[in-house]
């Protein structure tokens, strides 16, 4: 891996392609066993948590089935401090065990507005699945079940995370180079 540059800003090499891997097949075995033989519903919200939640779909070795909503609280490098729900869901989620796969929890926002959403529409069980996780930046109570990497407040970009919607085609995770610069 070597040094990145999106829009004047370069982005050193965090967390490598192989080790996402290992962690994802990791977290699609405990989901395996919690959920054997329920057919949970893995709701991912896009853009960024999509190469994530596909990996994790496959890593899970009994019936399960896989959605996607689109909400949006970024712009740029940092949080807006509200969330836009862009595309809702569709199905009927009654009586069904929801795991919602999100790419990074920071301020905790909009992870509490969806579970609120979602539990007010009757589940067996919402659990959260999260790739990166800044138990740092957190401004609200969130406690996701499956955690891939717990991570320092430092914004990061690639492997469906992006800046101002580039970098997300990476297979590995950057980390802004500057120490300097503001945390996101």
């Amino acid at each position: 891996m070597k040094i990145k540059s999106y829009q004047g800003l370069k982005f050193r090499p965090f967390i490598e392609c192989e080790s996402i891997r290992s962690r994802v097949a990791e977290l699609g075995a405990r989901i395996t066993e919690d959920f054997k033989d329920r057919n949970p519903l893995l709701v991912c919200v896009l853009n960024g948590a999509a190469p994530f939640a596909v990996d994790l779909f496959r890593a899970i070795d009994t019936d399960a089935e896989i959605t996607f909503i689109r909400l949006k609280s970024y712009e740029g490098m940092g949080s807006t401090g509200t969330v836009k729900q862009v595309m809702g869901l569709g199905e009927d989620i009654k009586g069904r065990d929801v795991i919602i796969v999100e790419d990074i929890i920071d301020t905790g926002r909009t992870m509490t507005r969806l579970v609120d959403d979602l539990r007010a529409m009757g589940p067996a069980s919402v659990s959260i699945a999260t790739l990166l996780f800044k138990p740092d930046a957190l401004q609200v109570r969130v406690e996701p079940d499956y955690v891939g990497f717990q991570i320092p407040q430092k914004f990061i970009i690639g492997y469906g995370l992006d800046i101002d919607g580039l970098a997300r085609n990476l297979n590995d995770i950057y980390v802004l180079a500057d120490e300097d610069t503001p945390k996101a």
